[in-house]
């Protein structure tokens, strides 16, 4: 049955049409309950009231709120540069209030000698207060709304901003919708699970949420919330993951023969690690065990995971099936050939590629050969997932860097067999743990934790703009021995908003300082032409140029075992896991490499965490923990694309681990006891469970 939470946000006063439309664009706002559900992402305590006389650097606060009364106002310049002054004082001082948006808006509205609460980002110019864009409201402002202890803070968008629908304006529509809708909201869970988790009801933390009676009833809102967010994705996850495992519809690789032997025997390049043995254990398992393998296989750059995933595609071969593996970028596809062509020699296994830039007579020749059954393993990139590349029998997927592909793109490569293929998906980017049990919950996860024999750990420094003299001394001297360099720039070109190193200043500048014929400085970046960024990189592997100034566009691709030493310019411009991976370029030989992260002077207080901690660890699963608690999930493993069906609303993989953990537990007992959740007193879980169980985009387990 309908309810009016369903009701189009439209309808709700003070919205309308064209503000209703901006809403869904800007903010996914389509209907009283999403206003309802667009949580707060701050409190601010709007019970305190400073004088102005007592606000002062010294008391570093972020925002202040101050009652005081208009003694005057005045425009000030003409067009897009005018700006709005506004006089005010209270019995202690006064201060001056600017306005440079909605400048005409707010003139109208504020009248001298008329008292207003006003609240914002204090400033300072020497030694004197004032603050810009402040919230204004009459002493009287607040009306019938529901008032909290603390006020919440809600994001907002330029766009909405311009038609008045900032925080406070935002803050009005869910009070609105509060009012309107309250007798309309309905319990979730059962009784049973809120006794046992002593949780607060669900109409009392909507509440609570938006307009909070004290900081213990907030965080108890909280909690509530979260629980109810990470609950339903860990049912929708589990209950995934048991039917994949009842389901007996994988294919079956008995046999262990004639290319798996003489590789092992003959073509094996080194002595495979103890991490390496035990993953390929772990996939043999999958692949007799008559289930559809769904393995994610994480491990550092280097660690020697394209090797692992080759044995299996040669288990796949030995019994009648082809394989595929899918790789991001053109460069790493052809590398990826290169490399198993190279290993398979010899053996009479059949490797072809395809990707983009593959001509069409070479593609006519791999689409008859992949129909046909001629081809054991193709690699290629995204054109692997194009209607017409066919297989005679696809028994394994194989996807590299799995985080750069959408849903929906891994999901046409398995769904190109009447019986889904067994699925291998591996990254570089390590996977914080409570990330990896919520975006990765139904999949088996296998971890190579050692680097080949003869690999040492990379030495990490930290070093200003006032080092550079220096650090280009050791450049040279590495290059004296033979060595190659990397140097890494995080813009194409010059910001005006950014004053980070960019790679044209910085190819100028390099070619100076390391002149021809003495040196041979190259530049790759992603703006080039593929054929243009091929031919560099060939140059490079080759060993006809000594320096290589880039873009992060060789985080993924490049392999070359004699370059040693990584220079990443603007490094606390990058995240730490983006630095991992960029470190990861360097260290595939046997000779000591280095990582030289350069910085200015200045840095946040993050910013020098993320640098600190690059200096004093190798260990990528450490970093990414940290990386998520600096930033949260947005920017970490491509969260948007590589399988998060979902959006978190309030829970934060980085801060709610615990909730993860207890969501985790609870959902595996429920389900443990009542697998299809029929019991009645599971009708809400059952429930619950169906709201977060997206219907698109689809994978392999809804696959029949």
């Amino acid at each position: 049955m309908a309810s009016y939470l369903d009701n189009d946000i439209k309808y709700l006063p003070g919205v309308g049409e064209a503000r209703a439309k901006l809403l869904g664009v800007e903010l996914g706002i389509r209907t009283i309950g999403d206003m309802l559900h667009y949580f707060p992402f701050r409190w601010i305590d709007r019970t305190r009231f400073y004088r102005i006389a007592d606000v002062s650097e010294e008391n570093d606060e972020t925002f202040v709120q101050i009652r005081a009364r208009v003694l005057g106002k005045q425009l000030i310049g003409v067009g897009r540069g005018q700006r709005l002054s506004v006089a005010v004082g209270d019995a202690s001082g006064s201060t001056e209030l600017v306005w440079f948006r909605g400048v005409k808006w707010i003139e109208k509205r504020i009248e001298p000698g008329r008292e207003y609460v006003f609240f914002g980002r204090p400033h300072f110019y020497r030694g004197e207060f004032s603050m810009v864009h402040p919230e204004m409201e009459g002493v009287d402002g607040a009306g019938d709304r529901p008032a909290g202890v603390l006020q919440a803070v809600y994001g907002t968008t330029e766009k909405l901003t311009g038609i008045h629908l900032g925080t406070k304006g935002i803050g009005g529509l869910v009070a609105a919708a509060w009012q309107a809708a309250q007798g309309s909201i309905v319990e979730t869970l059962p009784e049973y699970l809120i006794g046992e988790q002593g949780l607060m009801g669900r109409r009392e933390a909507l509440f609570n949420i938006h307009f909070p009676q004290s900081p213990a009833l907030l965080k108890a809102a909280e909690q509530r919330l979260k629980f109810e967010e990470l609950f339903g994705i860990q049912l929708d996850i589990l209950s995934k993951r048991s039917v994949r495992l009842t389901r007996e519809n994988g294919f079956v690789f008995p046999k262990v023969g004639e290319f798996f032997n003489a590789f092992w025997s003959e073509k094996l390049p080194f002595e495979l690690t103890g991490a390496q043995k035990k993953v390929i254990k772990e996939i043999r398992a999958d692949t007799v065990s008559g289930r559809q393998m769904n393995r994610l296989l994480q491990g550092d750059v280097g660690s020697g995971k394209t090797l692992v995933a080759l044995v299996a595609m040669l288990l796949a071969a030995d019994n009648g099936f082809q394989s595929c593996m899918m790789a991001p970028t053109e460069i790493l596809a052809r590398q990826h050939f290169a490399s198993i062509s190279r290993m398979v020699e010899g053996l009479g296994v059949r490797v072809g590629i395809l990707t983009g830039a593959s001509r069409a007579a070479e593609r006519r020749e791999v689409l008859e050969a992949a129909a046909a059954g001629e081809v054991d393993i193709l690699i290629g990139t995204h054109a692997l997932i194009e209607d017409r590349v066919q297989f005679a029998n696809l028994g394994l997927v194989v996807i590299d860097e799995q985080h750069r592909f959408g849903v929906e793109q891994r999901a046409r490569l398995w769904a190109k067999n009447s019986r889904p293929p067994h699925i291998l998906v591996m990254t570089a980017t390590p996977i914080p743990r409570t990330l990896a049990m919520t975006l990765y919950g139904d999949l088996e996860v296998s971890v190579i934790d050692e680097l080949p024999p003869g690999r040492q750990p990379i030495k990490t420094y930290h070093k200003r703009d006032g080092d550079r003299l220096a650090v280009w001394g050791f450049l040279r001297r590495e290059i004296a021995k033979g060595r190659q360099v990397y140097v890494v720039y995080p813009l194409i070109k010059e910001s005006e908003k950014m004053d980070y190193k960019d790679l044209y200043d910085g190819f100028e500048s390099i070619t100076r300082d390391f002149p021809r014929p003495d040196y041979q400085v190259i530049a790759v970046h992603g703006k080039m032409k593929p054929e243009d960024k091929q031919l560099a990189m060939q140059e490079f592997k080759e060993r006809r140029a000594q320096i290589m100034v880039a873009t992060s566009v060789i985080e993924v691709g490049v392999d070359v075992p004699n370059a040693t030493v990584m220079v990443i310019e603007s490094a606390e411009r990058f995240g730490l896991s983006q630095l991992h991976q960029l470190r990861g370029r360097v260290g595939r030989g046997g000779d000591q490499s280095y990582c030289v992260l350069m910085s200015g002077d200045k840095l946040s207080r993050d910013a020098r965490q993320r640098l600190a901690a690059m200096v004093e660890t190798n260990d990528g699963f450490e970093l990414a923990e940290l990386d998520m608690r600096l930033r949260g999930t947005g920017d970490l493993a491509g969260t948007q694309q590589s399988g998060m069906a979902f959006d978190l609303h309030i829970a934060d993989l980085g801060r709610d681990q615990q909730i993860v953990e207890l969501t985790r537990r609870v959902a595996g007992a429920i389900l443990d006891a009542d697998p299809m959740l029929e019991t009645a007193r599971n009708a809400l879980v059952r429930a619950l469970r169906e709201r977060y169980t997206p219907l698109a985009p689809k994978d392999f387990s809804q696959i029949s």
